[in-house]
This record gives structure tokens, C-alpha cells and sequence, in this order.
């Protein structure tokens, strides 16, 4: 019975997608995207800029586990899901997008790729797709491009991909930029996305993405994303610090706590927590500096500790809530 499941599921999506993608094409959303697999961690990620509002609730999909999907030009929104859906079967990156291709009466127009767990890659870019347009295949990721002003923007990206260092989503990054620095979408910019999830599925989906920013609508989408990106890795630490710390492994927290503070020293809350932590397990004295750089720049912080003891936060004791707040400027 096993085996012949994904038979069933494949006929069963193509029934249904079938009405789905007999309409009308639709305007060309996209742009540049990537779409890519961590071969050390597993990790799936897509990526996207276009001159078109919030874009990446259109062109990118992913789930843990299974894959990632951008579909763009004349975008068809409908192969994100069914692709996930036709891979979650047991099909191949390539098989899910042939047998979605197979169906399409528009694939002319579409531009899609998908990765899959394993690492197999796909990718399609019809034959209408507006010039310049084309993609580049490459082991275990493929960047696609369409409006471009220059046609090798495809090539500019894989580069960049293939060259940069870091997390999955700091080399998606990195192609992006390297599209935009190649000229870009010949209609300018708008909205960019990084979706990433992790290789394995932990039955905890709310725990599985690593990475979702969206930029809807700015200026300068790239490096607001950039910037976001920063912002996540700040809170990533801080939350790694929190799970290290119910596991009572105090030292790693702190350094993760530290490693927080140090990528963002103006955020006020990288300083705040980790005090209240060390305070909570008796290490005042460390504590103290940071509570009281916290009341200097914002003695409103001082009131939050006072309501601490209330959830528990911080024990309920008088004279240590007293011996906190006498940093008090």
C-alpha cells in the first residue's frame, strides 16, 4: 500500500490543480529568486527581490523536511503548495515539477524551481517569459531570473552563491546582492523575502523556521532585508541562550547571551535579560553592570524589574529587588 501512495497523491493534486491553473496568466510578480539546500545542515531556503508589493507571500514556500519552491514570472502561486504537497508524497524535486508542468496550459509563461530534501534540483523557465529571463542549475540549488535588464543575472547570483560563506540565509543574501549589483529587475525594486527552514522535521513546526523576513515595500528592499537579517541572528543567540539555560548549562547561556549583546549593543533588551538571569541564579554582583547600563539609558526598565518577582522571573525578595534598583541612576 505504501508504495503506491504517491501515485494516488500525484493523481489526486493534478486532478485538483488542474481547474486551478486553466486561468488566466497572471501579471509577472517576480523577478530573481534562489532557491537552495545546506548539504552540511540540511537546511531548505528560498529567496526573492522584485519591483512588486510583498512579494514573498506569492513566490516562496518551503517546509521542513520536504523542500522549497519559487514560483515566479507569470506567477501561478499554486505550484508552492502542490509542489510541497507532490514531494511530501515521495516525489522528487524534478517529478513533482514535471507532473505540475504537465498539467499547466500557461507553462509558457511560468518560471519555477524547486529543491528537495535530498538535495535533487528543478527548475523550468518558459519559453515566454519575458526577456531577459533564464536560470542556473547548480548542486543543490538553482538561482532563476526574469525582467532582468542584463541576461546574466542568473550567472552573477550562482557565483555569489557558490563563493559566500556563512549560514544558508547569509548566502542567499548574498545572491540577491549579486543579482541587484549584475542591474536587476529593468523595473527597479520593491519587496524582498528569505524564507528558511531546518532539514528535519522535529514535530514542532512553530520551531522549524529558521529564517522568515519579508520586506513588503521599501526603497532599498535589499539591504532593509540585511539589515532584518542582522536583527534575526541577534534574537536567534538570545533564544538559544533561554533553551541553554533551562538545561541548566549557565556558561554556554551566557556566551550566547554575550554573543547577543556584542552583534547588537544598542539593543537594550540583549542587556536587560541576561542581568535578570544571572540575578535569578544568585550572581548579583555580575548582574548589576548590566542593570545598571539598562536604567541609564531608560529608568522605566527599573519598574519592569519590580514586577518580575510577580512571574517568577526573579525571586521574590525585597532586599534583592532593593539591591538591583540601587543602580538606579
Amino acid at each position: 500500500m505504501k508504495k503506491i501512495m504517491p501515485f494516488f497523491a500525484v493523481v489526486l493534486i493534478a486532478f485538483m490543480l488542474s481547474p486551478v491553473m486553466a486561468g488566466e496568466r497572471r501579471m509577472p510578480v517576480s523577478t530573481y529568486s534562489i532557491v537552495a539546500r545546506d548539504s552540511v545542515t540540511g537546511e531548505l531556503g528560498v529567496a526573492v527581490q522584485s519591483n512588486w508589493f510583498s512579494v514573498g507571500g506569492i513566490v516562496s514556500w518551503a517546509e521542513s523536511g520536504i523542500g522549497a519552491v519559487a514560483t515566479q514570472s507569470f506567477v501561478e502561486p499554486a505550484y508552492g503548495p502542490l509542489g510541497l504537497a507532490l514531494m511530501r508524497a515521495g516525489k522528487t524535486a524534478p517529478e513533482a515539477l514535471k507532473a505540475l508542468l504537465s498539467i499547466d496550459p500557461n507553462a509558457d509563461v511560468r518560471q519555477v524551481a524547486m529543491v528537495d530534501a535530498q538535495g535533487n534540483v528543478a527548475v523550468h523557465t518558459g519559453a515566454k517569459c519575458i526577456i531577459y529571463a533564464g536560470h542556473v542549475k547548480g548542486e543543490q540549488f538553482s538561482c532563476q531570473a526574469n525582467l532582468m535588464e542584463k541576461g546574466t543575472v542568473p550567472e552573477a547570483m550562482a557565483k555569489a552563491y557558490r563563493n559566500a560563506r556563512g549560514s544558508l540565509a547569509d548566502r542567499l543574501m548574498a545572491a540577491l546582492e549579486a543579482a541587484q549589483a549584475e542591474g536587476g529587475d529593468i523595473r527597479g525594486k520593491q519587496s524582498a523575502a528569505i524564507l528558511v527552514v531546518s532539514g528535519k522535521k522535529s514535530g514542532t513546526p512553530w520551531n522549524e523556521r529558521i529564517v522568515d523576513i519579508r520586506v513588503d515595500d521599501h526603497s532599498e528592499p535589499l539591504k532593509e532585508i540585511k539589515r532584518l537579517l542582522q536583527v534575526q541572528k541577534v534574537y536567534n543567540y538570545a533564544n538559544h541562550g533561554d533553551e541553554l539555560m533551562t538545561e541548566g548549562k549557565v556558561e554556554e547561556a551566557m556566551k550566547a547571551y554575550k554573543a547577543a549583546m556584542n552583534l547588537a549593543p544598542d539593543n537594550t533588551e540583549m542587556i536587560f535579560w541576561p542581568a535578570v538571569t544571572l540575578a535569578s541564579i544568585g550572581r548579583v554582583d555580575e548582574a548589576l553592570p548590566l542593570f545598571k547600563e539598562v536604567f541609564k539609558r531608560n529608568p522605566k526598565w527599573g519598574e519592569l524589574v519590580k514586577r518580575l518577582p510577580h512571574s517568577g522571573l526573579l525571586p521574590d525578595d525585597p532586599k534583592l529587588i532593593r539591591k538591583i534598583l540601587s543602580v538606579m541612576p
